[in-house]
């Protein structure tokens, strides 16, 4: 019985060969596009899943003048060892400070004749247990003794000494800072494994964090703020009830009286399997972060997928009535209705493997161009678990596209279907009209989505941001730069096609110094300012604006006791003629000489706020400003100077225009994404569309037939067949504009400066929708409305 089954299935198949290639691509299509994003997805979420659950890191909320709060991982050197000592269900406790205060993100590491970059971090001697990474070689007790000593990842070991044995005792020379702060010779006291791909954050050299703290800038009372504390709670311990706990713990640190206690920041822990995902914060609590991409593009996938389902009912519920007398003898003869039901789904089932088939073969061909798209590689590991999850994407495609057309056929008495040459299956008219304007509800969301997108892109692309990112390098003053910078940049700036240089510590896109150690006459309420620390023609190089005063100048030798503020700082700080006045900058008296227009010192996610510009020399990184069209020469004769300095170190640099970009890569993919998945929402739809319309077509054949002999033209049999279904999409889109409106409302509400919807938008993804449907049924529709309406009436 099964095999005669399959049989009819495959003739009906083979038979109906437009609607089975309709079906077939529009599963195939859907199947690949939700493969794909669950791969992608599958590829965030395994960040830091190796870390124990139960590892938590301490927050910091620090309240700012505007009422709002700053929350940062930075947190007093003193809490970790209070934190072990004071609260029960604290088991451990580790201090960890990666290189992240001066935007510049590793040192150079030198074993001979070789050396290397790396990325290092300052840890307590629990760090590798904490964070389950393993001490290949050393003993566990004597890595982290006093005394100048280092860890290597076996990553940076075999690059540096082209093995991992026997390296316990050598001696290596590090430079981090051109100011020789962290500067020495160290000796290999361990080798421990390198962070897995799927850690968030990776690092080749470990020091103990007791070098870090010793260092004279570096205060550790409770005041300091800048590594970040990590506890591992004990089993059974509530996250909930710890936070409570720590709250307002640091409050009660602060010294009485200090003119700081009525700030103190608030502490909350997060667990550190979450913070990739949840990296966002609003008003002191977890706001989303790339979790909201995760759930935004599943999400989609699930969307796609549906669309295809859809289309794969739409045409087997209008199909069916090709089948209704095949249905009536299987009845006839004995079927009893599971069988017929088993029957049909065996069909959609079949059919979604073909289409997984076709999936599979698609993501392959098309592969390059998607990783291109995402910016990553997406790897399809063949594990248990991941096979049976794409069986299980197929199987429930399967039975979901093909439930309701099962059930539906299925059902039909064998007397209605068989007395009748003309049996219709009249009452899924509701539901294929229903599931077409669904479709196109998404589709259009999707267009619409895919214009607000590219506008708001728009703006973060051309916004003046108050100085010129364009034509602007920066590379990291490393080496043997750092013992003679000055010289460095006299040179560079006698390079032809540099116009400006300059060294800085930080930088325009996020990475500054700051906080709320500002003074100045009159100071009433906290201010938290953020800031750099740069050498002359920093401003020049950066091309910033002066509102008054002016730029430190190499003729005023006290401009290293001055200070630049924006006309944020000045309005936050209420200052009247502040030219001239002194402020105290975290114990240092500095007078202010300029007040520069306000500029984006950061993403356009955040409102302008007080910023300051301090000179200081020899600092981590330098800028150069490349006169245009000279891009080429001028950076080979950068890189030949480099060269001069680090022979057998790579030349990195990085366009400051480059930068700003990355500052929005998230947002740049949703929009490229947003653009392709649009397209295959539109165009499985359209594929529905076309068969429906030709279903229509077919069904009113004889109907077209007699109209044309009585004097029909051409146009009212086109607009007799497409009327309806442009009712339909004139519901979709009622439908979907109020709500794509809303959602994406909530998306520009992250952005502190954003796009504004106009009707504009709504037009022209109506104008869209409209010229796509038209296009999609004409076809059928003039081809019916031109047939011979003599080979329709010939049988009457």
């Amino acid at each position: 019985m099964f095999r005669n089954s399959w049989k009819v299935a495959w003739r009906h198949l083979v038979k109906n060969r437009q609607f089975t290639l309709l079906n077939l691509a529009g599963l195939a299509i859907g199947l690949a596009s939700a493969i794909t994003i669950f791969a992608w997805v599958g590829e965030e979420r395994s960040k830091d899943a190796f870390l124990d659950p139960r590892l938590y890191e301490v927050m910091q909320n620090i309240p700012l003048d505007d009422g709002g709060t700053l929350t940062t991982e930075s947190t007093p050197i003193p809490l970790a060892p209070a934190l072990k000592s004071e609260f029960p269900e604290v088991a451990d406790v580790a201090i960890v400070k990666f290189p992240d205060w001066d935007g510049n993100s590793h040192g150079i590491i030198t074993a001979g004749r070789n050396s290397v970059k790396a990325v290092e971090a300052y840890v307590t001697p629990n760090f590798l247990s904490l964070f389950h990474y393993r001490l290949i070689q050393g003993d566990p007790e004597q890595a982290f003794a006093p005394g100048n000593r280092v860890l290597l990842s076996t990553n940076l070991a075999a690059k540096l000494f082209h093995t991992t044995n026997n390296l316990i005792g050598a001696s290596i020379a590090w430079s981090r800072s051109p100011e020789g702060h962290y500067n020495g010779v160290f000796t290999i006291a361990g080798i421990f494994s390198s962070p897995p791909a799927t850690a968030s954050q990776q690092y080749d050299i470990l020091f103990p964090h007791a070098i870090y703290a010793s260092h004279p800038d570096n205060t550790v009372d409770w005041l300091s703020s800048s590594p970040a504390t990590y506890v591992v709670l004990k089993p059974g311990a509530d996250p909930g009830e710890f936070n409570k706990k720590i709250k307002d713990y640091i409050k009660d640190k602060f010294k009485a009286g200090s003119q700081e206690r009525g700030w103190a920041a608030g502490l909350f822990a997060q667990r550190v399997k979450d913070r990739y995902l949840h990296n966002r914060y609003e008003n002191g609590r977890i706001a989303g972060g790339r979790i909201d991409y995760i759930r935004l593009f599943s999400l989609i996938a699930v969307f796609v997928l549906v669309i295809a389902c859809i289309n794969f009912m739409n045409l087997s519920t209008a199909n069916a009535v090709n089948r209704l007398k095949e249905v009536g003898i299987q009845k006839v003869v004995g079927a009893d209705r599971s069988v017929l039901i088993l029957q049909y789904l065996g069909e959609a089932l079949f059919m979604s493997l073909l289409a997984a088939g076709l999936a599979v073969m698609l993501i392959g061909v098309l592969r390059p161009g998607i990783e291109a798209i995402i910016g990553k590689s997406l790897v399809f590991h063949l594990t248990g678990a991941n096979i049976a999850a794409f069986a299980g994407i197929t199987l429930v495609t399967g039975l979901l596209a093909g439930s309701y057309p099962a059930l539906y056929i299925s059902r039909f008495s064998p007397l209605s279907v068989l007395k009748s040459s003309t049996a219709t299956p009249k009452d899924t008219a509701w539901l294929r009209k229903s599931l077409v304007v669904l479709q196109f509800v998404i589709s259009a969301g999707f267009i619409v989505a895919v214009f607000t997108i590219y506008r708001q892109m728009s703006l973060i692309q051309n916004r003046d941001l108050g100085y010129d990112r364009e034509h602007v390098i920066r590379f990291s003053n490393e080496g043997a730069i750092g013992t003679s910078q000055q010289t460095f940049l006299a040179q560079l700036r006698a390079i032809p096609g540099v116009i400006h240089a300059a060294d800085v510590e930080g930088d325009l896109l996020g990475n500054h110094s700051g906080g709320g150690g500002v003074d100045w006459p009159g100071k009433t309420q906290r201010v938290e300012f953020a800031g750099v620390y740069a050498g002359f023609d920093y401003m020049e190089t950066m091309g910033l604006r002066m509102q008054a005063g002016r730029i430190f100048s190499r003729t005023y030798p006290t401009d290293t006791t001055a200070v630049i503020f924006n006309e944020a700082a000045i309005t936050a700080m209420h200052l009247d003629n502040p030219i001239g006045k002194t402020v105290t900058m975290w114990g240092a008296k500095r007078h202010i000489i300029g007040i520069v227009k306000d500029f984006h010192y950061e993403s356009l996610y955040k409102h302008i706020g007080p910023f300051f510009i301090v000179l200081q020399s020899n600092k981590p990184n330098i800028l150069a400003r490349i006169q245009a069209g000279t891009e080429r020469t001028t950076l080979a004769q950068i890189q030949t100077l480099y060269k001069r300095y680090n022979p057998g170190l790579p030349f990195e640099y990085s366009f400051i225009s480059e930068d700003y970009q990355a500052l929005y890569a998230a947002e740049r993919q949703l929009s490229l994404l947003s653009r392709y998945f649009a397209g295959i929402a539109i165009g499985i739809s359209c594929l529905g569309l076309f068969g429906l319309t030709a279903f229509a077509a077919e069904r009113r054949r004889k109907e077209i037939g007699i109209r044309k002999v009585i004097g029909a033209s051409v146009q009212s049999i086109v607009l007799l067949l497409g009327k309806g279904f442009l009712q339909l999409i004139g519901i979709a889109v009622c439908i979907a504009f109020p709500l794509t409106y809303w959602i994406l409302n909530r998306w520009l509400d992250n952005f502190a400066y954003r796009t504004h919807f106009s009707a504009g938008i709504f037009g022209i993804a109506a104008g869209i929708i409209l010229i796509i449907t038209l296009l999609t049924i004409s076809f059928q529709s003039i081809k019916a409305a031109i047939a011979n309406p003599i080979k329709a009436l010939r049988t009457e």
